[in-house]
C-alpha cells in the first residue's frame, strides 16, 4: 500500500482516536469529514455492524482519514479490513497468532497486565492498547507499568472521556487515547456533524 504508516506515526496523528460503531453507512463519509476538520484524522471503525466494512470503504474516499478497523478478533478479518481500505487495525486483546496475522498491517493490540505487555513485547509491539482501561485499574495502572515497561507507549481504550482524557494524557508512556465521546450517538442519528466537529476540536486541544 503507498504511503503506508508504521502504527507509532497513526498514533500520533491526533491526540485522540475515534472508536466509531457506525450503523448506517451513510453516516460514514460525513462523520469522518467532521472528525478529520476538527483535528483527528486516525479513526477506529469497530467490527460490531453489519455497516463496518462498508464505512471503512467509504471512509477510505475522506481526503485526510486513516481508517481503521477496531475490535478485530480473528485473523481472517486483516484480509477483510485491508480490502476495505483500513491501514490499521487494533484488536481488545493480544494473541501471536494474531499478530502473525497482520502481516505488515499497522497493528495495534491490546493489553491489560504485566504479563500480556511482556508477550506483545517479545512479539515485536512497542505500541499497545490498554484495555479497558477503567477496569484495568486506569491511570494508576498506566503508572505502575511505566516502572519495567519504560520501552512501551500505550493508547488507554474503555472508559475515558471528556472529562478524565488530560489526565490519562499527562502520563509520559500515553501517546494518545481512544474514545467514543468525541461522535455521540444521539448527534450522529441528528446528523449534527458541527457539534462533531466541534467536540473533535475540543479532544484535540487536551
Amino acid at each position: 500500500m503507498a504511503g503506508r504508516m508504521q502504527i507509532a506515526e497513526i498514533l500520533t496523528l491526533g491526540r485522540v482516536v475515534p472508536v466509531l460503531t457506525i450503523e448506517r453507512v451513510e453516516d460514514a463519509v460525513p462523520l469522518a469529514e467532521a472528525l478529520v476538520a476538527g483535528g483527528l484524522p486516525a479513526l477506529e471503525i469497530t467490527f460490531r455492524t453489519a455497516a463496518a466494512l462498508d464505512a471503512v470503504r467509504a471512509v477510505a474516499t475522506v481526503p485526510g482519514a486513516v481508517p481503521g478497523v477496531g475490535t478485530l478478533t480473528r485473523t481472517d478479518e486483516f484480509a477483510a479490513a485491508a480490502a476495505a481500505g483500513a491501514r490499521f487495525a487494533v484488536s481488545p486483546g493480544f494473541l501471536p497468532e494474531l499478530a502473525a496475522a497482520a502481516g505488515d498491517m499497522p497493528y495495534l493490540p491490546a493489553v491489560a497486565t504485566a504479563s500480556e505487555c511482556m508477550a506483545a513485547r517479545v512479539a515485536g509491539f512497542s505500541c499497545l492498547k490498554f484495555f479497558p482501561a477503567g477496569p484495568a485499574g486506569g491511570i494508576a495502572a498506566l503508572k505502575a507499568l511505566g516502572g519495567p515497561f519504560a520501552d512501551l507507549c500505550f493508547c488507554p481504550t474503555g472508559g475515558v472521556n471528556a472529562d478524565n482524557a488530560a489526565d490519562y494524557l499527562a502520563l509520559a508512556n500515553v501517546v494518545c487515547v481512544g474514545g467514543s465521546w468525541v461522535a455521540p450517538p444521539d448527534a450522529v442519528a441528528a446528523g449534527d456533524w458541527a457539534r462533531i466537529e466541534r467536540l473533535a476540536r475540543a479532544a484535540g486541544g487536551l
